[in-house]
């Protein structure tokens, strides 16, 4: 119902999720993103975490709920529990590591199997600062990002660079996806809920801020 909004109110909420191989740096990017944050020490998650974080796009505020894999992935043991609800991804891999890079493919047919088929995922190459130790080339991530209609980025959680960049542009395109199934549907509500199960979301309109990534251009 809309009213007037306090402290902790937010016209939408976001649920997305970080995914990817132990130790390329997902709870370095949540915590960079989320409370500006990195710890060189940081040790695997342990337990389920998720941390929340509002920002503003076109006067809305809207709040993300992002969830770290909490140390599961070492044990191919991720929930679908993890997965339900969400409507946007980070599928992060560290640059200096050619593994972590090979495993996107199953990580991402793991989230397409427990989520809506049109999430919006973006690809992130981490640890871009260890230019010096660069194992998987910015072109191969572009190529694997654009042959399945992914966003781009290459990230350092800790230099803080387009860390912000990442998750606002994800954010902003789920805002962009909903809003207009709400002005199509003719839904006036302050607090147009994100798309459920089953519901399907056109994203090929998006198209033309994917170029500005140079990831996807056609």
């Amino acid at each position: 119902m809309a009213g007037y909004k306090g402290e902790g109110d937010y016209d939408y909420l976001f649920k997305l999720v970080l995914i990817g191989d132990s130790g390329v740096g997902k709870s370095n990017l949540l915590s960079r993103f989320t409370r500006n944050e990195f710890n060189l020490e940081s040790k695997s998650t342990i337990g389920v975490e998720f941390a929340t974080k509002s920002l503003q796009i076109d006067s809305k505020v809207i709040k993300a709920q992002i969830w770290d894999t909490a140390g599961q992935e070492r044990y191919r043991a991720i929930t679908s529990a993890y997965y339900r609800g969400a409507v946007g991804a980070l599928l992060v891999y560290d640059v200096t590591r050619h593994p972590t890079f090979e495993n996107v493919k199953r990580w991402l047919k793991e989230l397409r199997d427990h989520t809506d088929p049109n999430i919006v995922v973006m690809l992130i190459g981490n640890k871009s600062d260890l230019r010096h130790l660069l194992a998987v080339s910015t072109e191969a991530g572009k190529s694997f990002a654009e042959a399945e209609s992914l966003y781009f980025m290459e990230t350092s959680a800790l230099e803080a660079t387009n860390v912000e960049n990442a998750f606002s542009e994800v954010l902003t395109q789920i805002y962009h996806i909903v809003s207009k199934k709400a002005v199509e549907a003719g839904d006036g509500s302050a607090n147009a809920s994100v798309p459920s199960k089953g519901e399907t979301i056109n994203i090929n309109d998006e198209t033309s801020s994917w170029k500005k990534f140079g990831c996807c251009s056609s």
